[in-house]
C-alpha cells in the first residue's frame, strides 16, 4: 500500500512537468534566418557582395550630385498642411492611419502604438551638410506637431535614414520611445545619448504592447565612413496585430526575400516600398529598386495596398524627381493594384488603412 502511495504521489508531480516539456511543442525556431557575415566579419546580403557600378559610372555620378545644390525643386511632390491635431487625439483610439513625412519617413498608427520610420527631418542629413542633397518638401508635420512616440524603426545607417540630430529631438521630447535598429547599430545611438534602444537581427522579434515587431531581410549596405562599410546590419519591418499587418522596406533593391517574407508574414494590409534614387542603373540596380520593382515586390509580399516613398524628397539619383511616381502609377494599374490599390501621398497626408 505504502508502494502504491508513493507511485501515485509521483505520477501526480511528473505528469504535468511532462505535459509541460516533453509532449509540448519545442520552442519555435525565428522563421528568417540570421543576416550572413562574411569571412571579415561584416555583414553581407543573401546574394553576397552587391556592385555598385564601375568607376566610370560611380565617379561622373559624384560630380553629378555635388552640383545639385544649385539645382530647384520641379518635380517635388506636393505638400498638404497637417497641424497633427487628428494624430494626437488618435493616439488613443488608434484608427489605423499613415502619414507621410517625406522620404521614407512615415508616422503610422496601428495596434494603439504610434510610430515613426527611418525618421528624419534634418534639411541636408550628410557628412557633409554644406554640399549634401537638400530637401526641396519641408517634413509634413514639425517635431512639436507629432503625438506622442511609442517606438521608432530604423532601417539602415546611411545619413538619410539614421539622422542622429532627429532622433536626438525625439528622445529629449519622449525619453521613453524606444529606437529598434539593425545588429550593430546602437553603439552609434548611445553614444550620442539615445540608450533607449533594441538590436535585432533578421529573423528576431520584439513585443510592444499589442504589437509585434519583426526585424527581416533587405538587399542593401551600410556605411557612414571611410572604414566601416557593412559593419552594421540593415534591415526591412514588419509591425503585425491583431488588427493590422504593417511591412516597411527601407531601402532596398529587389530580391527573393519579398515573396519569402510575404509567404511566411503575409498578407500585409499596407506595404511602404521605396520607388526613388534607381538611376543609373549600373550603379543602383542591386540597392535600390525601380517603380516596376517596387510593384512586383509589393505583389510578393502579398500586401492588399502598396505605398510609395523613398522619391522626390532629396536629389539621391539622376531621374527626374516627378518620374517615379509617374511609373508606379502606370506599373502598378497593370498589376493586382491597379489604379486604387497603389498609393502616392502628398507630404503631410494622413490616409487610414
Amino acid at each position: 500500500m505504502r508502494r502504491y502511495i508513493i507511485l501515485m504521489l509521483l505520477t501526480l508531480v511528473l505528469l504535468p512537468m511532462s505535459l509541460a516539456y516533453g509532449e509540448s511543442e519545442p520552442p519555435s525556431m525565428p522563421l528568417f534566418n540570421a543576416a550572413p557575415v562574411g569571412d571579415d566579419g561584416r555583414f553581407t546580403n543573401l546574394a553576397g557582395d552587391l556592385t555598385h557600378g564601375s568607376l566610370g559610372v560611380r565617379v561622373p555620378f559624384i560630380l553629378r550630385r555635388m552640383g545639385t545644390y544649385f539645382r530647384g525643386g520641379a518635380g517635388a511632390p506636393l505638400r498638404v498642411s497637417n497641424d497633427g491635431a487628428f494624430l494626437r487625439e488618435n493616439a488613443r483610439h488608434s484608427k489605423p492611419t499613415v502619414t507621410w513625412i517625406g522620404h521614407a519617413t512615415l508616422l503610422v498608427q496601428m495596434e494603439h502604438t504610434t510610430f515613426l520610420t527611418d525618421p528624419t527631418w534634418s534639411n541636408r542629413p550628410s557628412p557633409v551638410p554644406l554640399i549634401g542633397p537638400g530637401r526641396f518638401v519641408k517634413p509634413g508635420l514639425t517635431i512639436d506637431d507629432l503625438p506622442p512616440i511609442d517606438f521608432v524603426l530604423i532601417s539602415h545607417n546611411h545619413y538619410d535614414h539614421l539622422d542622429l540630430p532627429t532622433l536626438r529631438l525625439l528622445i529629449a521630447r519622449n525619453a521613453s520611445t524606444l529606437f529598434f535598429v539593425p545588429m550593430g547599430n546602437a553603439a552609434l545611438l548611445r553614444k550620442h545619448g539615445i540608450t533607449n534602444v533594441q538590436e535585432l537581427n533578421w529573423g528576431q522579434t520584439a513585443v510592444y504592447k499589442g504589437a509585434t515587431i519583426h526585424a527581416l531581410p533587405s538587399q542593401h549596405w551600410s556605411k557612414r565612413s571611410l572604414g566601416d562599410a557593412h559593419k552594421a546590419l540593415w534591415a526591412s519591418w514588419a509591425v503585425t496585430g491583431e488588427e493590422r499587418r504593417f511591412y516597411f522596406a527601407g531601402d532596398t533593391g529587389y530580391f527573393s526575400g519579398f515573396e519569402e517574407i510575404g509567404r511566411k508574414l503575409g498578407p500585409f494590409d499596407l506595404a511602404a516600398v521605396p520607388i526613388g534614387a534607381y538611376e543609373p542603373r549600373a550603379m543602383m540596380r542591386e540597392s535600390h529598386m525601380n517603380p516596376e520593382e517596387a510593384v512586383r515586390a509589393a505583389a510578393d509580399l502579398q500586401a492588399s495596398t502598396a505605398l510609395g516613398i523613398h522619391f522626390g524628397t532629396f536629389d539621391l539619383s539622376d531621374e527626374p524627381l516627378d518620374e517615379p511616381p509617374r511609373r508606379f502609377r502606370n506599373a502598378a494599374a497593370n498589376s493586382v493594384f491597379g489604379d486604387t490599390e497603389a498609393w502616392l501621398l502628398h507630404i503631410g497626408e494622413t490616409r487610414e488603412f
